[in-house]
C-alpha cells in the first residue's frame, strides 16, 4: 500500500477515535463521566448498575481497540504486531475491569485516583499511543539487526 495512502487512514482512524470519545454521552452508559468530573470530592460515589456498566465497558473498549489494531495493522503491515496487540489489549481488558470493579465493590475505600486511571485505561485508547512507538522502535531494532 502507498505511504500516503496508508497515512490517509491512519489519521481517517484517529478521527474515529476523536468520534468515540466525542460521542461517548449518546453511546455509552457510564455514571463516573460527571462523578470524575466534578462530584469525586464532595460526592459519594454514584449508583450505577455493574451488568450494564460492563457491558458499555465491553462495548466502548472493544470500539476502541478495533480501531487501534487497524492502525497498527496499517502502520506496520506485520500480523505478529497485530497478534501480540489482540493478546495484549484482551489481557489489559480482562486484568483492568476486574481490578475496576473490585474498587467500586468497596465503594472507592482507598480513594478515587486509581479507579479514576484504570477507567481511563478502559474507556480511551491509551494503549494504542503506547504500542505505536513500541513497534516503530522494534521495527527499527529489526531492521539494523539484518
Amino acid at each position: 500500500m502507498d505511504k500516503k495512502v496508508r497515512i490517509l487512514i491512519i489519521i481517517a482512524l484517529f478521527f474515529a477515535l476523536v468520534l468515540v470519545r466525542a460521542f461517548q454521552n449518546q453511546l455509552f452508559y457510564d455514571p463516573f463521566i460527571e462523578y470524575f468530573k466534578n462530584g469525586y470530592l464532595s460526592e459519594s460515589i454514584p449508583v450505577f448498575s455493574g451488568s450494564k456498566l460492563l457491558l458499555h465497558l465491553i462495548f466502548r473498549y472493544g470500539l476502541n481497540t478495533m480501531i487501534s489494531l487497524i492502525i497498527i495493522y496499517v502502520a506496520f503491515d506485520n500480523k505478529d504486531f497485530l497478534i501480540f496487540s489482540i493478546k495484549f489489549y484482551m489481557l489489559a481488558f480482562i486484568v483492568l475491569s476486574i481490578t475496576f470493579f473490585i474498587i467500586l465493590k468497596g465503594e472507592l475505600a482507598n480513594g478515587y485516583l486509581f479507579a479514576f486511571y484504570i477507567r481511563r485505561f478502559l474507556i480511551h485508547p491509551l494503549f494504542v499511543l503506547l504500542l505505536l512507538p513500541a513497534f516503530y522502535y522494534k521495527q527499527l531494532t529489526v531492521k539494523e539487526i539484518i
